[in-house]
């Protein structure tokens, strides 16, 4: 089991940047690949970005590339989201995941921490 806890989120400005972070506990170990998805209010959930726990090959949903990162420290076991010029489209539930198997299937989620855009 890997246990995946998020703190942080938050009522932002637009413009504002935001750091997500999420803690990762159990069979750290085994984990092959982390990711970040979200869901705005009324939509599926969406791809932002994954990393490879050990390689550190990144993965970007194409809209968001030039304004999110996804940094990792393995010491800590915490992944990150940095959000640089937030938009109102933003908005939304924002969960980390972790991967055990291989880099496209996720078995383990957070419960996910709350974004809001405002303008």
């Amino acid at each position: 089991q890997v246990q995946l806890v998020e703190p942080g989120g938050g009522l932002v400005q637009v413009g504002d940047l935001l750091r997500l972070s999420c803690a990762a506990s159990g069979r750290t170990l085994s984990i092959i690949n982390m990711a970040w998805f979200r869901q705005a209010p009324g939509k599926g959930r969406e791809f932002v970005a994954r990393i490879g726990w050990t390689g550190g090959d990144t993965e970007y949903a194409d809209s968001l590339k030039d304004r999110f990162t996804i940094p990792k420290d393995n010491v800590k076991n915490t992944l990150s989201l940095k959000m640089n010029i937030l938009e109102p489209e933003d908005t939304g539930l924002y969960y980390c995941a972790a991967g055990l198997r291989n880099r496209r299937d996720y078995d383990f989620w957070g419960q996910g921490t709350q974004v809001t855009v405002s303008s």
